[in-house]
């Protein structure tokens, strides 16, 4: 049936009926991209969710971004095309597991990424992205200890940049995991002119070779701007979509991973699909709930990191 139909034209229609907006990862399949009425990183999604006016919200990304737009917008629908489009970083950090890891010191503020679930967002003090974490660590005063959750890698880099010494939770994403400091030295001797740009949660090893390391966004402004005309981009290959417009005439590499191999596109990103989003809207499902004594303990360090950001 669905192969019958024009998806496009039938979101559309969908879309306008039900006074719903679309709002999307830059790490979706490009098709989505072009269709949303939103396309931002972590910290854009989470602001956009705080004003929209539409009636109900269709998130295509992962389950912690459509969970976040939930706990920012209790009363409205928010639906989610996959609900097993997940994220290693928060299945990599249990609130069973990360209780007690937080016990082992009270006297910490506990700072998580935003990839996380909405328990360990209810467990902690105050919630960051890539974009604004180096922001918000600045703003902690120096005699607070910092217990940062649960991406290592990003907590490394953290730490490197503020200068802050920091608890870290062991966790970290498998796309940027993937990438291979051997191979990437390859490329580079290949491409002498090629400048590295890295996403923050990549292993030190990658980041070293990084000629600039920021969030999506700021890797997708800074590819805008920059004079070099080959860019090796090392994060999930889905935000090439966005730089391809924003860079004509520019020639974008993705970051190998080990043996050579474009293992860039994360698995859970790439479960949503215009298939799916047309059920999605057509049947009203899958829809995000959360339990309201939980939700205003998450809310409250999201709230926090708006304020801070």
């Amino acid at each position: 049936m669905l192969a019958a139909i024009d998806l496009e034209q039938e979101i559309i229609k969908l879309k306008g009926e039900m006074n719903a907006v679309i709002l999307a990862h830059y790490y979706q399949d490009s098709e989505i991209q072009d269709l949303a009425d939103f396309v931002g990183d972590s910290l854009q999604l989470s602001q956009k969710a705080v004003g929209v006016s539409a009636e109900v919200i269709v998130f295509c990304g992962v389950l912690f971004m459509a969970e976040t737009a939930k706990i920012l917008n209790p009363q409205k629908l928010v639906l989610l095309p996959d609900l097993a489009a997940g994220c290693s970083l928060a299945d990599g950090c249990p609130a069973r597991l990360f209780c007690p890891f937080r016990e082992r010191y009270p006297d910490h503020i506990v700072i998580s990424y935003i990839n996380c679930s909405v328990e360990i967002k209810a467990l902690s003090d105050i919630i960051c992205t890539s974009s604004n974490a180096e922001r918000i660590i600045r703003q902690i005063p120096a005699d607070r200890q910092i217990v940062f959750a649960p991406d290592q890698h990003l907590g490394r880099y953290l730490i490197k940049q503020t200068g802050r010494d920091m608890k870290l939770w062991p966790g970290s994403c498998i796309v940027h995991e993937m990438f291979s400091e051997r191979e990437l030295v390859r490329l580079k001797e290949r491409h002498m002119g090629a400048i590295v740009l890295a996403h923050p949660e990549c292993p030190e090893g990658i980041l070293r070779h990084a000629d600039y390391v920021g969030s999506t966004t700021a890797i997708l402004r800074y590819a805008e701007n920059s004079p070099a005309r080959e860019l090796i981009v090392a994060t999930e290959s889905g935000l090439l979509h966005q730089m391809e417009k924003a860079c004509p005439g520019k020639t974008l590499i993705v970051a190998p991973g080990e043996g050579g191999c474009s293992c860039s596109q994360c698995p859970h990103m790439k479960r949503n699909t215009m298939e799916k989003l047309y059920l999605c809207l057509r049947d009203r499902t899958p829809e995000i709930t959360i339990n309201e004594a939980l939700r205003l303990r998450a809310l409250y360090p999201i709230e926090r990191m708006l304020r801070m950001s």
